[in-house]
């Protein structure tokens, strides 16, 4: 009886490998709640070596996303590209100042940012950073996020490589949040030329500026629908950093508030390509005292007699972390959104394939 030991444990061994394995295996995969497995699956995290990064941008065939990120060795957010496909991130801003809002061309050919890098006192500015952030480290303080409305702010058109091929804005304050419409004809941005942050939209060789929106407050993050006869927006003109959703014509008629909640917040807004949903941002304000979770959200819009409608909201995700400003694929099957539901909860880029409510 002695003789058949080995081979009893030789069989238990054989058996806690392959079951040991399969738990290791799951324990791998990124857990998918009830709730986000209705509209997502295959969850990945695209970006990673950077200290930050978010806002990110689909090339028009898919392959290819440009975002903003904070690198270890500069204080202020930088513009790069990545192809999905696998490989390194390549700068493609100068490299100095805040850079936000990129986006690819819809021919592919070309990319638009927001830089500050003509900031004549920039070495003024990063040294006032670089001390801030170590004076929050050494402290253990962690700021909360807030956006820098830096008033040196300009909008540019650069090649593929970062080469800067022209400056579209060139006005007092912040000009960004800059993105081209679908026939590229037409840019949708944010501007303070007026003494507050307001929408305008201009020719894509940065003529012909038109003002859309003027109420007090900040409106931005402007992006024009896939039709091109509207754009949505979001704005604190009723309470100071309480965003909302709103949309305008693109004639500057018809605004309209899409969402009017007391105890949220929502922002972020962004085109489905083909089919009539919007997506967005929200979290539960109503407690003060308690730290909000930004979860994503999805509404079927309709428009009949010049008013535009959301229906049912459907949330899209429900994880511990903040999950925003959320775009679509150019084809509609994936998503792509900046989330916080990484160990260290600083923000990475996130992609999952998606699916529309049935």
């Amino acid at each position: 009886m002695r003789r058949n030991y080995p081979f009893l444990i030789l069989i238990l061994l054989l058996l806690l490998i392959l079951f040991g394995s399969s738990s290791a295996s799951n324990a791998d995969e990124p857990a998918i709640s009830p709730i986000e497995k209705n509209f997502l699956s295959n969850i990945r995290q695209v970006t990673s070596g950077m200290v930050k990064a978010g806002e990110g941008y689909f090339s028009p065939d898919g392959k290819q996303i440009i975002y903003q990120a904070v690198p270890q060795e500069y204080p202020f957010y930088q513009i790069y590209t990545q192809p999905l496909s696998g490989g390194k991130p390549k700068l493609v801003s100068t490299g100095r100042g805040r850079t936000t809002c990129s986006s690819f061309s819809p021919d592919g050919k070309k990319i638009l940012f927001a830089s500050s890098h003509l900031d004549p006192r920039m070495d003024e500015t990063e040294a006032a950073e670089r001390k801030q952030q170590e004076a929050d480290k050494a402290s253990g303080v962690r700021r909360r996020y807030k956006w820098d409305f830096d008033p040196y702010s300009e909008i540019f058109e650069a090649d593929l490589d970062g080469h800067i091929l022209r400056r579209l804005t060139d006005a007092k304050g912040y000009d960004a949040e800059g993105a081209w419409s679908k026939d590229g004809k037409v840019i949708a941005f944010c501007s303070s030329r007026d003494g507050d942050a307001d929408i305008y939209v201009m020719n894509a060789d940065g003529g012909e500026v038109r003002q859309l929106t003027d109420a007090p407050g900040y409106d931005g993050g402007p992006f024009t629908s896939p039709d091109g006869k509207w754009v949505v927006f979001r704005s604190d003109r009723k309470s100071p950093e309480h965003l909302q959703l709103y949309v305008i014509g693109i004639d500057g008629k018809n605004e309209q508030a899409l969402t009017d909640d007391d105890k949220s917040v929502h922002w972020g807004p962004y085109w489905h390509p083909s089919q009539p949903y919007i997506i967005w941002s929200g979290a539960d304000h109503s407690d003060p005292s308690a730290r909000p979770n930004y979860d994503l959200w999805l509404a079927k819009y309709e428009i009949k007699d010049g008013k535009f409608t959301l229906g049912k909201r459907h949330r899209v995700t429900d994880a511990a972390g903040g999950d925003v400003l959320p775009v679509f694929s150019p084809d509609g099957k994936k998503l792509m959104w900046t989330s916080t539901r990484t160990e260290d909860y600083q923000s990475q880029l996130f992609i999952a394939d998606f699916r529309l409510p049935e």
